[in-house]
């Protein structure tokens, strides 16, 4: 009997490990061949990957390198980078500290003066990103890198005073003097304007930007000198604010007791230098405006008015030629809207750049640019109609009675 029951016990494990052996065969075979048939399909594809991949694709840089460099002439730079070769090398030498490249890099670096060069041409075109990368060789955003570190490094470090400051005092006298010679007008050390400049709003915040013609933008709040040179500027309200709070929020108006004076007495009154503003502003000591239109206007007072319309327009002139520079003020930006502020100030600071080194406006940039204007029209004027300050009053008065008996009535 015992025997018996062995002889049943080893059957049965014979037959336990017969079946597990068959078992794991069958699921050796399963994964041999899903092994295969996903080799299979996968080959074709991990070897059309490999073909594609590359650790840096070949750019052509022809034209910077050959044709800008070797062939360009002052007017083919003025075209394309809005100056003259010579002053380009030295807006290169002032912006080295900002944009120069980095000492160890994996690849060879983008030198200084392609740098400068995609930047002016990316302002001065206002062209996509990819087409401004097609033309110069490098990649998109090697591109917007640039822009980047250009506009941010030249107003957020210490260039930018290079480029746009508070004149001195000599320097107002010699401001003051050059408007009087043009105007008749006595003490002006600068015309107050400010301009509209599309932005690429955020979805959530559309109304804010939208200003009273539909379109969203910054408002550009600036002090042009006689020469159409900014000496102060302001971008950082929406496109719905009115020109009076953009002056009341900028450092202008809060730091206006700092402003140049050197008083001149006219007509028995002390009048120290001034700002020019159109109606939409307040009139105060430091900002001077036209008198309202009304039925009781005397002659001296629209005469008065008609000189300030007259200087006014070096303002004017000098959005103008701002923007037949730099075409990317004319259009939605590309950039990020917290970004178009810098865009604005580096654009602004390029233009008295150009100012400066006598860099003349080409007719055709401005026909061009006032035909993109069309597109986004500049908002109506809105007058300001508070009480006016008292000694603003004083002074307009002296000024009005100073023109009116040593110049001809205008109208």
């Amino acid at each position: 009997f015992v025997n018996e029951r062995l002889k049943s016990t080893l059957a049965l494990l014979i037959l336990v490990i017969s079946e597990e052996r068959r078992r794991r065969r069958f699921l050796h075979e399963v994964v041999m061949r899903t092994n295969n048939l996903l080799l299979n399909f996968a080959a074709p594809l991990l070897q059309r990957r490999s073909q594609r991949t590359c650790w840096m694709r070949v750019r052509s840089k022809d034209w910077w390198e050959r044709v800008v460099l070797k062939e360009f002439e002052d007017e083919e730079w003025k075209d394309n980078f809005r100056m003259t070769r010579r002053s380009f090398n030295k807006l290169c030498g002032m912006m080295e500290g900002v944009l120069k490249p980095e000492v160890v890099t994996v690849r060879a670096p983008v030198p200084l003066e392609m740098r400068v060069a995609i930047v002016l041409y990316k302002l001065a075109s206002c062209a996509q990103y990819r087409l401004v990368a097609n033309q110069f060789g490098v990649h998109k955003t090697t591109v917007k890198k640039f822009v980047y570190i250009f506009c941010k490094g030249m107003v957020s470090s210490p260039v930018i005073h290079n480029f746009i400051k508070v004149p001195t005092t000599k320097e107002a006298i010699g401001i003051a003097r050059r408007f009087e010679q043009k105007f008749n007008i006595p003490q002006i050390i600068g015309c107050i304007d400010g301009t509209h400049i599309p932005v690429l709003p955020p979805s959530d915040g559309y109304q804010e930007f939208a200003n009273c013609e539909g379109w969203p933008s910054y408002v550009l709040q600036a002090v042009v000198d006689d020469m159409y040179r900014f000496w102060n500027i302001n971008c950082k309200m929406p496109g719905w604010t009115y020109d009076d709070n953009v002056l009341r929020q900028s450092t202008l108006f809060n730091q206006a007791h700092l402003l140049p004076k050197e008083p001149r007495e006219i007509n028995g009154v002390p009048i120290n230098h001034f700002l020019l503003g159109d109606p939409a502003y307040p009139l105060m000591d430091w900002l001077i405006k036209g008198y309202a239109h009304s039925p009781n206007i005397t002659p001296e007072q629209e005469s008065f008015n008609a000189y300030l319309s007259s200087a006014r327009t070096t303002a004017e002139t000098a959005f103008e030629r701002l923007k037949s520079r730099w075409r990317v003020l004319l259009k939605r930006s590309d950039c990020h809207f917290t970004f178009t502020p810098h865009v604005v100030g580096a654009c602004c600071a390029l233009h008295n750049f150009c100012e400066n080194e006598k860099e003349s406006v080409n007719p055709i940039w401005t026909e061009e640019a006032a035909a993109l204007a069309l597109d986004l029209p500049q908002p109506g004027l809105r007058a300001f109609n508070t009480s006016d300050n008292a000694n603003g009053q004083r002074i307009r008065a002296a000024l009005t009675d100073y023109l009116s008996a040593n110049f001809p009535l205008r109208r």
